[in-house]
């Protein structure tokens, strides 16, 4: 089996095939998906073996499991070995793929879908508001974008990191296009703060009275908690992780409406595909924010 493994640099090694455990599954990988998460840990220096996102074929099971498992098309999270030819996977943090959507769709939602929806839902937007999505070319961003007008937006302004990325996010929905190095004027019922850093703060004085920011980067950043009172402005973090260990129920809803919009037609992930031996280039297009939706590696 081959696999990667991280210690600075990516590196193919050759492994042996993991035997699931008690109440685990074994998946044959079609995908797997490189984001910032990666690029981060690759940026620590020591030796990983991280998760991520991942599709493929249920191949066995270990005790405990129905064996009507085997052979289903699962898409989800794994906390490790993400990348390699076979994974092992919690049923908890997969979802079965339904029969007309491609591998590389369902990769994209799965965790991407999920933060986009979930961050709005935590925004309480609602249909008739307006709204500014930050990273919107990213793999959460650009589905953000999408899901905002499905769900009725009056306006999506999305902020992008160059002006090279404007007709992609106009593609997927977006009003108006604004780049981090450009005064934001236009105020908004809603921001989605998925960069952090000084953005969050910028995002706070363009909220409109009672908007509300959610962050759901781990790039940090601060705000003025006088820049809330006067407009009755809120700030709410979003973590998903959180969300899928304490409200399982919601994370099966917000599945289940993603499915459902997908194949409507109402949102359309956009992805790079790279092959198994083009992670470098994958890792380099998230690391420099030339990527435009979800970046992902053929493990199989």
């Amino acid at each position: 089996m081959r696999k990667l493994r991280f210690s600075g640099v990516p590196e193919q090694i050759a492994g042996a095939e993991p035997v699931p455990g008690p109440g685990q599954l074994l998946v044959r990988s079609e995908l797997a998906g490189v984001g910032v998460g990666l690029v981060r840990m690759i940026a620590s220096d020591t030796t990983i073996d991280p998760g991520g996102e991942i599709a493929g074929v249920i191949v066995a099971v270990g005790s405990g499991i129905a064996p009507e498992w085997v052979g289903r098309r699962v898409a989800g999270v794994v906390f490790e070995g993400a990348y390699a030819e076979y994974v092992l996977a919690a049923p908890a943090l997969v979802t079965e793929i339904p029969d007309e959507v491609v591998a590389a769709d369902a990769l994209a939602i799965v965790r991407g879908g999920l933060v986009a929806l979930g961050a709005l839902r935590a925004g309480r937007f609602g249909a008739g508001e307006s709204i500014m999505i930050t990273g919107a070319a990213s793999g959460s961003g650009h589905l953000a974008v999408q899901l905002a007008k499905a769900l009725g937006a009056s306006r999506v302004v999305a902020a992008v990191s160059s002006a090279e990325k404007a007709e992609f996010v106009r593609e997927c929905g977006a009003d108006a296009v604004v780049t981090y190095d450009e005064p934001w004027t236009e105020r908004v019922d809603v921001v989605l703060d998925g960069v952090g850093g000084e953005l969050v703060q910028r995002g706070v004085e363009i909220l409109a009275p009672h908007g509300r920011l959610v962050a759901y980067s781990a790039g940090r950043g601060t705000v003025d908690a006088n820049s809330l009172l006067a407009d009755l402005k809120t700030v709410t973090g979003f973590s998903i992780g959180l969300l899928s260990r304490t409200r399982p129920d919601l994370i099966d809803a917000y599945r289940a409406e993603l499915w459902k919009l997908l194949a409507a037609g109402l949102i359309r992930p956009r992805h790079t595909v790279l092959p198994f031996e083009g992670i470098d280039a994958a890792i380099d297009l998230i690391a420099t924010r030339r990527n435009l939706g979800r970046v992902m590696i053929r493990t199989a």
